[in-house]
């Protein structure tokens, strides 16, 4: 993942817009697949994927906000 320099509201707008994309685009079709084949364990398996996903891209962030020592 490349490194993005966020100075603004909009910059930072936009890299949560890609970055959104970027999860769905990645996670969502399993998880679509899973629930229309009601597999109850591949649902779960697929949401906490999608959910970790988030979880790394938000501490991706929040660590780049926090100054270094």
């Amino acid at each position: 993942m490349e490194t993005v320099t966020i100075e603004t509201r909009a910059d930072f707008a936009q890299w949560a817009i890609e970055r959104a994309r970027a999860i769905v685009a990645d996670q969502g079709g399993n998880l679509a697949l899973a629930a229309r084949d009601l597999q109850d364990d591949k649902i779960a398996e697929t949401g906490n994927a999608l959910g970790q996903a988030i979880v790394d891209a938000l501490l991706e962030v929040f660590d780049g906000l926090a100054p270094e020592d």
